[in-house]
């Protein structure tokens, strides 16, 4: 597996600001402000290139307290800067050193925090409080440190900006949450009626408009089962899941499909303890249905009543008591977690840093197995501290193995809800917009969301989270949401629903072309989930695209519909599902599904993918349609010619050509054969004999052959 030393040289984030060092703010040649200058730095968001240690964070900068501090790794160069949430006109920063001060630094200005110009530089200075008057404009005000004046790092006790804000009205963070999050403490009154209600709703709500979000205060619930239809979410409030508990069940179950649950879509339960009714808890699912950061003091059925099929799922940082049973479960995958025992695998069944896990034995019994998860970062998620809601958002860890919470405090940071915009149904995209460009991250209360403008994330280390499945739904054609060249952005909890007129990509992380290492602190993407068609016509050149370097795409389900509204060859069409132009870029738990052509292009350097779940696009109407030059048909993953190290552990691909079952799929999976591009565990299906695969990797495997469902395997490429 490859180690970060091995990159070919990429520009940081700080040498590529000084490489782009351009003049995209306008410096003001007059006087300051005529309005009295105010402390406009405190309490804003604020980011640093490196941290000595967890005390010494950049926030301790901008807190108003001389007591706290930041101090650098030591090293050169290295900076500091603050969103000051809106242009501002500029008077004043003042810096209070600590003993570890810059020699030479600059101060340098922006208006987007990717453009800088230069306010204030200096070669010669002796720390101790240095005040500086400056005239500009500008959101973004940085110091940027080129040497240091001791062997230890920069240390600053206060980073202060002054001068006067723009002026219009600025938008609130935090306040309630709206009339479909439900929030439970032990005394609410008939919290089993509630349950129900909102079951008996959304039980069979495939494509419905409802979205619901339950949330348990920390405390013990007696005699509950909370059965979990579509688009609904429960989650416990505690910062630990044994913080809240549950004696009785949260259950999903096929009653609504005749006992058949590979349709149990789009819901989840996070961050709660259960002691099964009867000692096992029931969640019977199939794709985008993550079940996170539970305790299970039992055991887990995955299957529905009666041991109808289902069709895939997802566990991570999860710690269950007893044995998960998997049944008739045809793939799942399981990461960061520890469980008792594991019970039965159909197809591909993968695990990665799970303590309990069965031993590697592909392709019988169809366990992949790896001892670690090369890269993990938990989802963030809501809780209370007290009274007040935060949002913890946890931190990265390497060659991980078990949970995060099972040994003391988890690690990461904590935002309070006044630095989140709460978003509700009706918001326009403007709106925000206006609250990302502010410096507020957004919180999207249960509902759909049209957006007519491209939800811009163009600041380090936001989070966008959802609950209740919120949707985004693009309107004219629009990319629902962009992140720009930026560390650390937290995207978890929605689902981007395709609009009607063709996007050229619902959601694009990092803009193309980029050069940036974002090893350090790489944006996540989890439980983002990707619908074109289904709950009407729906169309998109692209569903999800990764430009950026280093990031992790953990757990998401791309789907072309193949039923429900507006599915139909060209209806809903879509080429490519997932693409990947990034280097370093992981996958763990990939689902993408019924592409017309490739669902999986992976054009970057050393990627990695633990466990890929696929099925051929079921509705292409003849051999001709899917024909590829002189292949036939289009890989469901495909590594570019171009690439030299790749690696994927646990890979399935389905072919179900019911429209033209005599329709034949030269191979599942297609890479360069190179030293450096490995797959590990693979397997191609032919579903009932529609359709049939020649290969399984390249000119590799046997072919599938008859209606037996019978994998074709290949257990290490080349």
């Amino acid at each position: 597996m490859p180690r970060l030393s091995d990159h070919p040289p990429r520009l940081t984030a700080a040498a590529l600001a000084a490489v782009l060092m351009a003049a995209l703010l306008v410096l003001l040649p007059g006087t300051a402000a005529q309005a009295a200058p105010v402390l406009l730095s405190q309490g804003r968001p604020v980011t640093a290139s490196s941290q000595e240690n967890g005390g010494t964070p950049a926030s301790a900068a901008v807190d108003g307290d001389n007591a706290t501090r930041w101090s650098s790794q030591f090293a050169d160069p290295q900076w500091i800067q603050v969103d000051l949430g809106a242009p501002a006109q500029l008077s004043q920063v003042v810096l209070r050193w600590e003993t570890a001060y810059a020699k030479a630094y600059r101060i340098e200005l922006s208006a987007d925090g990717t453009g800088w110009s230069t306010a204030y530089s200096t070669t010669t200075a002796t720390g101790g409080v240095g005040t500086h008057n400056i005239t500009g404009t500008a959101r973004y005000v940085r110091v940027y440190g080129t040497e240091r004046a001791t062997e230890w790092g920069y240390s600053l006790y206060e980073f202060q900006v002054f001068g006067t804000s723009g002026g219009g009205p600025t938008l609130p963070g935090g306040g309630d949450l709206g009339p479909n999050v439900i929030v439970f403490d032990p005394s609410t009154p008939n919290i089993q009626g509630r349950l129900d209600e909102v079951f008996r709703q959304q039980e069979s709500a495939q494509f419905g408009a409802g979205r619901y979000q339950f949330l348990f205060k920390p405390g013990t619930y007696n005699g509950l089962n909370a059965q979990i239809g579509f688009y609904t979410s429960i989650s416990g409030l505690g910062l630990s899941p044994d913080d809240t508990t549950i004696n009785g069940d949260v259950t999903v179950d096929a009653g609504w499909f005749g006992g058949n649950a590979t349709q149990n879509f789009w819901r989840s339960a996070e961050n709660l303890a259960l002691n099964p009714v009867n000692g096992t808890d029931r969640w019977a699912v199939s794709q985008a249905a993550p079940f996170r950061r539970m305790h299970v003091k039992g055991g887990l059925n995955l299957a529905p009543d009666g041991f109808g099929w289902a069709s895939g799922g997802y566990i991570a940082d999860s710690k269950i008591d007893g044995q998960v049973g998997n049944y008739s479960q045809q793939q799942w995958y399981t990461r960061d977690s520890s469980i008792g025992s594991w019970g039965n695998g159909v197809w591909n069944q993968v695990f990665s840093g799970v303590q309990g896990a069965p031993a590697q034995s592909f392709p019988n019994p169809p366990y992949t197995t790896l001892d670690t998860t090369p890269v993990s970062r938990e989802k963030p998620f809501l809780y209370l501290d007290g009274s007040e809601y935060k949002v913890f958002v946890p931190a990265k860890r390497v060659n991980a193995r078990g949970t995060s919470w099972g040994n003391g405090a988890p690690q990461g940071s904590s935002l309070p809800l006044s630095r989140f915009y709460v978003v509700k149904p009706g918001t326009t995209a403007a709106t925000m917009n206006q609250a990302l460009d502010q410096g507020l991250n957004l919180l999207f209360t249960p509902g759909v969301y049209h957006v007519d403008q491209t939800l811009r994330v163009n600041r380090a280390d936001t989070v966008v989270l959802g609950l209740g499945l919120a949707t985004l739904v693009p309107d004219n054609g629009v990319t629902a949401m962009k992140v720009a060249d930026v560390d650390g952005v937290r995207l978890a909890g929605f689902l981007i629903d395709a609009g009607p007129v063709d996007s050229p990509n619902l959601l694009e992380v990092g803009p193309a072309g980029t050069t940036t290492d974002h090893a350090a602190n790489p944006t996540t993407v989890q439980d983002v989930f990707i619908r074109v068609g289904g709950a009407g016509p729906g169309r998109a050149d692209v569903g999800m695209v990764i430009n950026n370097h280093d990031t992790i795409v953990d757990h998401t389900w791309i789907w072309r519909a193949d039923h429900g509204d507006g599915v139909g060859w060209e209806t809903n069409r879509a080429d490519y599902g997932f693409r990947v132009n990034g280097d370093d870029v992981l996958a763990t738990g990939l689902f993408v599904e019924h592409f017309n052509k490739y669902d999986v292009q992976w054009n970057g350097e050393r990627g990695r993918t633990v466990f890929y779940q696929n099925e051929k696009a079921y509705d292409a109407p003849n051999q001709a349609a899917i024909q590829n030059g002189s292949t036939k048909g289009y890989a469901a993953y495909k590594v570019a010619d171009s690439v030299t190290v790749h690696e994927g552990w646990g890979l399935g691909s389905y072919c179900y050509y019911n429209v033209d079952p005599t329709i034949r799929q030269d191979h599942g999976f297609q890479a360069p054969v190179r030293p450096g591009v490995k797959f590990h565990d693979l397997l191609v299906v032919s579903l009932g004999g529609k359709g049939q695969y020649e290969h399984v990797v390249n000119t590799t495997g046997a072919p599938t052959s008859g209606t037996s469902t019978t994998p074709s395997t290949v257990v290490s490429f080349p």
